[in-house]
Formats: structure tokens, sequence, C-alpha cells
């Protein structure tokens, strides 16, 4: 598979847990949870033989798929043997688990079929930093679990956030943003150094703070090493512009980058491989991004 990509963040959803999709006469799916229409969504969402069709027009060999974030956390056992199914050749699967009960990942884990879970950034009000998660990250960390932090999309209660699309451009970078910011401030990356965490969207705005978040460590107590915290992240390749994906590779590492599309709604990248080309990377930094990466976090062998 030498310049396969594997595309770390595309979404699928899991019949028959409240969402239901549709299509609109323009051809345009139409989401239904609870009732609520969700429009952002462009292309297949649940039939995944039309999903790799769409991975072959994109320039993607290999997805890593994950529930619609809306559907985290409802009916995991269901809904985890279900992305179990999908798995095959182009195809592996991250779950969904109670994060109070860590057993749950555990179990995900010593099953084998799934190769980590996908997490909301803000669950039921909380950020990832509480104290009531923290026998999550010491179970994946212990399992070697792949951990994909994601927003839920309605992370804050601002008004002004439904306005201009606010709540998916800057509402949703800024929710992982917190979160992140919380388990750094926490002691989560330092108590925990192997955990394998992917953040959306590029981490969000959390590189652009990591000054201010490293000053404040020098004017309060514990003192933390912050930089050295948020480079244990990994972030994906969804950024829309290619000097901030370059600031991310000079910051995290290319070590530290996957690819990512955020498949297949309207924010997402269609040709995600494409802006990491355009960086004119080293051939090794490049194939880590496209692929080596992603193949590493989940386990599974790096072609030579």
């Amino acid at each position: 598979m030498t310049g396969a990509t594997v595309d770390a963040h595309v979404h699928v959803i899991v019949p028959g847990l409240g969402a239901e999709v549709t299509w609109d006469d323009e051809g345009q799916a139409v989401v239904l949870d609870g009732g609520r229409p969700i429009r952002s969504a462009l292309r297949e969402f649940v039939d995944l033989e039309r999903i790799l069709e769409e991975q072959d027009r994109a320039g993607v060999d290999r997805i890593v798929v994950c529930p619609w974030v809306n559907l985290l956390g409802r009916e995991t056992s269901r809904q985890n043997d279900a992305l179990a199914a999908h798995v095959g050749p182009r195809v592996s699967a991250l779950g969904t688990v109670d994060l109070e009960h860590p057993d749950e990942l555990v179990e995900l884990m010593r099953d084998g079929r799934l190769r980590g879970v996908e997490i909301p950034a803000s669950p039921g009000g909380a950020f990832l930093g509480d104290e009531r998660f923290a026998d999550f990250w010491a179970a994946a960390e212990e399992t070697g679990a792949f951990v994909f932090v994601h927003p839920s999309t309605r992370g804050f209660a601002l008004s002004v956030l439904d306005e201009h699309y606010l709540w998916n451009t800057v509402g949703n970078p800024v929710e992982t943003t917190v979160t992140a910011a919380h388990m750094v401030a926490a002691g989560v990356l330092d108590e925990h150094p192997d955990l394998r965490v992917l953040l959306a969207h590029g981490g969000g705005a959390l590189p652009a703070l990591r000054g201010r978040l490293a000053h404040e460590q020098t004017i309060h107590p514990p003192g933390r090493a912050v930089r050295a915290a948020i480079r244990r992240f990994h972030v994906d390749t969804v950024v829309h512009d290619a000097d901030v994906l370059r600031g991310l590779v000079d910051f995290f590492g290319a070590e530290r980058v996957l690819l990512g599309s955020d498949y297949p709604f309207d924010m997402g990248d269609e040709r995600p491989a494409e802006i990491v080309r355009a960086l004119r990377l080293p051939a090794e930094q490049e194939t880590a991004i496209l692929s080596g990466n992603a193949l590493r976090l989940l386990g599974q062998e790096i072609p030579a």
C-alpha cells in the first residue's frame, strides 16, 4: 500500500438508534434526529458500499469509521456490533462506550473487532479533565485504545452560535479546545503519557493558545509543562488551510498529524490528501500523515 491514504475521520449512522436519513429533491441528505432536521450531511451516511464508492472518488484507500457524534452512548453494545460488521480490508472502526463505565472500554478492546472509541468533547456537559473520567483515561492508556475526541456540535449555550453557522465553524473547534485544555490543566496527559488521543479539526484553537496556557502555569501551581503535554495529542488535517496545517506539522511533528475528512459533512474536506500533498513535505513525513500514523494508532501493520 505504498502511497496509500487512510482517512481517520469518517462518520456513519447505524440505523434504528433514533436517527433517520432521507434525501430531499435536490439529492441532499436530511438527517432527522428526534424530529430535528440536520442538513449538514452531504453524502451517503449509512450504506457502506456507497460510502466506499465516495472514498474512491476522493482518492482515499482506507477509512476509519466512527459514529455520528449525536449517537455516541446510545445502545452501545448494539451500535458497536453494527460498527464491527463494517470492518474489512478497507475499513477499521471505532466504537462508543459509557465513559463512566471503563469496563466497557476494556471489554471492547479485549473483543478486538474495534480499535478504540470516539467520545464527545463535553459528555453530559462535563469536560474531559473531570475527575469522573479518571478511570476511563487509565483504562484507555492500559488497553492502548485509540480515542477520538469529537465536539458534540452543541457544546455551548450561546445564542450567537445559532447565527451565521457559527455553531459549526467556531463552536465545534472551540469545544474541542476547551476540553483538550481542561485535560492538560487537570494533568491527564501527565498522568497518562502513553494515551493515544486524536483531536478533531486540527485540535481547534489549542495550538494557538499554547503560549497562554503555558504562561498560566508559571503563575499558578502546579506549574505543568504545558507544551509537552499538548504535543502528546494527535490532531487531524481538517483545517482547510495549508498554512494552518503546516503549523500543526511544525508544532506537533508529522508523526502526530492524521489525515481526516469529516465525511460526510459540509464542513469536511472532500479530497483530504490534496492539502497534505500541497505542503510538499519530505516523503517520510507525508506518508506518515497520509497513512502511517493512523495505522500505528490502530495497532495495524505499516507497509514497508
